[in-house]
């Protein structure tokens, strides 16, 4: 991935209220009193008039003071992760179905697309990648091999749970469950919702690092979004009630110049107003929706999860934190090199996994057991602002430590909670480079914080994780769950608020 710098300078900027309906109606001078008292006394039609006028003027801007849960698209100065009396967005609640019907928020209708735009990507998997095979990372419906080595670091009862999942699958994890999911419909016109299964991340990963042009880099995205667009139920709605997931970063499909980075499959004509699952959106497009990154745990149960929050809960944590990570010696000033430092520095306080010249990505042994025995995970950004190991660390129980808000107080609104303070620690990058040793800010918390926190962690677990069974757990949400409640209850709103261009 190529890395995105911080380019955002501009701060958010307070709205104006809507005006107060009696400071409204208290703007009237002597002269204006006189005529009127002149014009009531003489013309009562008028004063029926305006008596009407007077109550629908107070029913506007009475309605303009309700809060609509939709978030709609409009200008407004960015967020910068300078902003530090930002309020991450909170996710819309489910407006409340009808207990007997699974699928009150609607059904789903999954094209079936030619094989060009999944099934045959998945036959080329050897040729996924400009270095080596893909294959095994995609194999067992895209959750990848059984992971190995965790022998007296998971319960071994939990261990079949545990796969080494690539971090860019969820386009194939996501078609699986959809396939099988309980309000999947046969026939689109009692279809509420449309996926379009077509594996873009996929597509375009084997010519991002290599010398291709841009003819190839968008050719999948096109041909796939000229498909869909013949499809007579695109045509209905222009897309709106349309969406997908895009297993990459959206950065690498907004190339707005053709010597630029990644794909323009994002600014193809066709795609403006499709909903996209991407495991980092960008923050400003309300089309773009942040999902987890996908982890190794796949729980198989509703008591998998149960068993996992409680061995997490009741782990003894030797550290008070730990950095897993590699530096970036291209970069200027490396933050991350930084805070290697500072936690090599800290004596026994802190733990390193330097995955310089490791493959880490797809985690490890080695990783999951430090994440394990650590009170808090230092998360600087990754290659772009987010990064897998957020997820990885929650999973494990650990508490986040963030130092942009772009990595995650921006992008997952609908999986973690609204107050951030509640289940991580948040130090200004700035502070650091100018000399801040995170330790002793880590320090600072009682052992009673740390424990609200990271009960507020694991209490979100089953937010964070993808379910091994298609058809989902029993009575537990996961984060496919998540996503697609979340998907059609904008959908729902939508055609409720009529907001659509």
């Amino acid at each position: 991935m190529l890395p995105i710098s911080n380019n955002a300078s501009s701060e958010a900027l307070p709205h104006k209220k809507p005006k107060n309906p009696s400071e409204f109606l208290d703007r009237k001078n002597s002269f204006n009193s006189a005529i009127l008292q002149h014009i009531l006394h003489h013309h009562p039609r008028i004063w029926l008039l305006l008596s009407i006028l007077s109550v629908q003027v107070l029913l506007l801007l009475t309605l303009r003071s309700v809060p609509l849960s939709l978030s709609l698209p409009h200008p407004h100065p960015h967020p910068t992760d300078d902003d530090h009396h930002f309020q991450p967005p909170q996710a819309s609640n489910s407006t409340s179905a009808d207990p007997g019907d699974q699928c009150g928020l609607g059904r789903v209708f999954v094209y079936d697309l030619p094989a060009a735009f999944n099934a045959k990507i998945l036959l080329n998997c050897d040729r996924l990648n400009p270095w080596t095979s893909r294959c095994d990372a995609l194999e067992n419906g895209g959750l990848g091999p059984v992971a190995t080595g965790l022998a007296g670091i998971v319960p071994e009862n939990l261990a079949p749970a545990w796969y080494w999942t690539d971090q860019f699958v969820s386009e194939i994890v996501f078609h699986n469950r959809l396939l099988k999911h309980k309000c999947r419909v046969m026939e689109p016109e009692s279809a509420t919702a449309f996926y379009i299964p077509f594996y873009a991340g996929l597509a375009v990963g084997k010519y991002l690092w290599s010398n291709s042009s841009e003819e190839e880099r968008d050719r999948h995205c096109g041909m796939m979004l000229k498909w869909v667009q013949d499809q007579p139920y695109f045509k209905r709605s222009n897309g709106w009630d349309h969406f997908i997931t895009m297993g990459r970063i959206t950065w690498d499909f907004r190339r707005s110049k053709d010597k630029d980075w990644g794909s323009s499959c994002i600014y193809m004509p066709g795609m403006r107003n499709i909903t996209r699952l991407l495991i980092e959106r960008n923050p400003w497009d309300y089309f773009d929706i942040g999902v987890p990154y996908p982890t190794g745990f796949h729980p198989r149960t509703d008591s998998d999860v149960a068993e996992w929050q409680s061995f997490v809960r009741n782990r003894r944590r030797t550290s008070l934190f730990c950095f897993a990570g590699a530096t970036r010696g291209a970069i200027r000033n490396d933050f991350r090199g930084l805070l290697l430092s500072q936690c090599r520095n800290a004596n026994d306080t802190c733990t390193v996994v330097d995955c310089g010249g490791v493959k880490c990505s797809n985690g490890t042994s080695a990783i999951l057991e430090t994440f394990l025995k650590s009170d808090f995970c230092l998360q600087p950004r990754g290659d772009s602002f987010t990064r897998r190991s957020i997820f990885d660390c929650m999973v494990a129980g650990s508490i986040p430590v963030f130092f942009w808000k772009r990595t995650a107080y921006y992008q997952y609104e609908w999986f973690l909670p609204g107050e951030p303070e509640s289940y991580s620690v948040f130090i200004d990058r700035n502070a650091v480079k100018n000399g801040t040793l995170v330790e002793h800010v880590l320090k600072r918390y009682s052992r009673e914080e740390v424990r609200k926190m990271r009960e507020k962690v694991i209490d979100y677990i089953p937010k964070l994780v993808y379910a091994k069974p298609l058809e989902g757990l029993e009575s537990v949400k996961d984060a496919f769950d998540v996503a697609i409640d979340g998907v059609l209850q904008r959908f729902k709103e939508q055609e409720e608020w009529g907001f659509k261009w």
